[in-house]
């Protein structure tokens, strides 16, 4: 049977209509009272689709009216579910930390939590004010925390915002509790039913800060030289003065600073997208560095959890190339196992194969995890974790998380040893490529308007399978979702490369961002370093061709 059309918008309005009641911020009320003043049914119809899904990933959204974008009366519901959660588990009368960034109405997300929390029974601490994510990851173990919130939408756009949950064992949530919290969210029917208190909760001082600095300093070996000198951007973000001051603890030359984005400022005026991978976002940064001269240019995004870093490279047309994730986390691992670290070190499944190969050749534990470091920070025994995406974990015991501030100092710590002895990161990373072979990787990144052009590029890769990419032959072929190895099911394919060369390829839905993603690797043998220039070039065409090969095979 057929909805009548007219009953559908009646219905569509009513639903706005209610929302609006009950809207406890006056900018979307007066967004949404003009949507429905001007009668804009496609703009309604799209903010009452459904709402925005709470997964492993929390909240991440546009800012705006209605249930599918990110907003006051959807992070208050957030907070009510989580609170709910807790007390089911026993926990009624823990601490729940919360911390947040500079993004657009972060503040506000940060103390409509704490007020739920407490009138939930809960005790609530508030961080002192707009700070790096690595720090609220510390202060949830610090505390005691039986959980802590972040609210950021980390690299996304200026006009989103995103609510990330961790419970108290400092790492992010994992599938069940996900499911469990998103139950209880579906069961607030009205922002009516919600209790939020009026005062109750603690404003933290700097202690936790503090804290967290004095700890900084371990990632480091005492008597290490610390001549790095280095060119240092916040994209705009928190990271800068967390920066400075691990710096300045540490021993460190202060950080020449890019000046236009050392502020937080949650318009993001210079970059079109606040991420150091995304062209032009460092380009400021270069041309800081040609000014300078220094050693190395690093990069944090707006949360300070990711950490970016660029070597000279006469080359390149700025005169500075970025390192792939995938370069950075290979180096800080060959650092630590020359440091004598002793543990697992673990990976994203997209991440290179290198670390595998560095972990086998020190003797040291290696891991997989599905992508995201609420998976990585679980690993037993964990020493170290990173991921291709610029999230490093160094200090696991006091932040089990991505910390773009350690990463930082335990970078440069590297480059000024390798200083002290006349070489730098691109000369290890050749010694890396002789010793275990070089490993080439490269992404292709599509970013959809419609999410249906994801599904249907997965689905013509499971119903029609290459068989053959780049002149490589598909040797084995895995659907994730099906599960592989101890590997928990996820939304994604896997295939192994056989040939002249060996090669990966990952596909997979971004769980944060309205993209298709493809990590390529492949790994072709070195001689010796005479021969590199000649392997990489081998490497980029073939990586040119996978990308090439694939994007057919998809249908992008």
């Amino acid at each position: 049977m057929q909805q009548n059309p007219r009953q559908d918008q009646q219905d569509l309005i009513a639903q706005a209509e209610a929302w609006l009641a009950e809207d406890p911020d006056e900018e979307t009320r007066e967004e949404l009272a003009r949507l429905l003043a001007d009668r804009d049914l496609d703009e309604l119809a799209a903010r009452f689709a459904g709402t925005l899904q709470f997964g492993t990933a929390g909240l991440r959204g546009e800012l705006g009216a209605g249930p599918m974008r990110m907003n006051r009366s959807v992070v208050i519901r957030a907070a009510a579910g989580l609170a709910a959660y807790l007390r089911a588990k026993g926990q009624a009368d823990g601490l729940v930390v919360i911390g947040y960034d500079a993004r657009y109405k972060s503040a506000d997300f940060a103390h409509d939590t704490a007020a739920v929390m407490v009138a939930a029974g809960l005790r609530a601490a508030l961080l002192p004010r707009p700070l790096p994510t690595p720090v609220l990851a510390y202060a949830i173990r610090h505390l005691g925390a039986v959980a802590g919130v972040e609210v950021t939408a980390s690299h996304n756009p200026p006009r989103d915002n995103g609510y990330k949950v961790y419970l108290g064992d400092g790492s992010q949530i994992v599938p069940p509790a996900d499911a469990e919290i998103a139950a209880e969210i579906a069961a607030v029917r009205s922002l009516a039913d919600v209790e939020r208190a009026e005062s109750g909760w603690e404003t933290l001082g700097d202690e936790v800060l503090d804290a967290y600095l004095a700890r900084t300093d371990k990632v480091l070996t005492p008597g290490t030289p610390r001549t790095a000198r280095v060119v240092y951007t916040a994209m705009h973000g928190v990271g800068k003065d967390v920066v400075l001051a691990a710096f300045a603890r540490a021993g460190f030359e202060a950080p020449v600073l890019v000046e236009e984005q050392a502020e937080p400022d949650p318009a993001f005026p210079t970059v079109a997208f606040p991420n150091p991978e995304e062209p032009g976002a460092m380009d400021l940064a270069f041309a800081k560095a040609r000014e300078a001269r220094p050693d190395i240019v690093i990069a944090n995004d707006p949360d300070a959890d990711r950490c970016a870093v660029a070597v000279p490279d006469a080359s390149a047309e700025a005169g500075w190339r970025m390192l792939r994730g995938d370069e950075v986390g290979a180096l800080l691992a060959e650092h630590l196992v020359r440091k004598g670290a002793k543990g697992v070190f673990a990976e994203s499944i997209v991440s290179s194969s290198l670390l595998g190969r560095i972990a086998a050749a020190a003797g040291v534990g290696h891991a997989e995890t599905l992508t995201g470091f609420k998976w990585i920070a679980r690993v037993e025994g964990l020493r170290y974790g990173y991921e291709e995406a610029l999230g490093y974990c160094v200090d696991p015991e006091g932040v089990r998380d991505k910390d773009g501030i350690t990463a930082a100092l335990l970078v440069a710590e590297l480059v000024s040893e390798l200083k002290e002895r006349g070489r730098t990161l691109s000369d290890l990373l050749d010694d890396l490529a002789v010793e275990h072979g070089l490993h080439a990787t490269d992404q292709l990144s599509v970013r959809v308007q419609d999410l249906g052009v994801i599904a249907d590029a997965m689905r013509r890769l499971r119903e029609a399978p290459p068989s053959e990419l780049a002149g490589l032959r598909v040797a084995r072929a895995e659907d994730l979702a099906r599960g592989a190895g101890d590997l928990p099911p996820t939304d994604g394919l896997r295939y192994y490369l056989e040939g002249e060369y060996e090669a990966r390829i990952i596909v997979r839905p971004s769980g944060t961002e309205p993209k298709l993603k493809c990590y390529l690797e492949v790994i072709v043998p070195v001689a010796d370093a005479a021969s590199l220039p000649d392997a990489r070039a081998r490497a980029t065409r073939i990586l040119q061709d996978l990308k090439r090969d694939l994007g057919a095979a998809a249908g992008i």
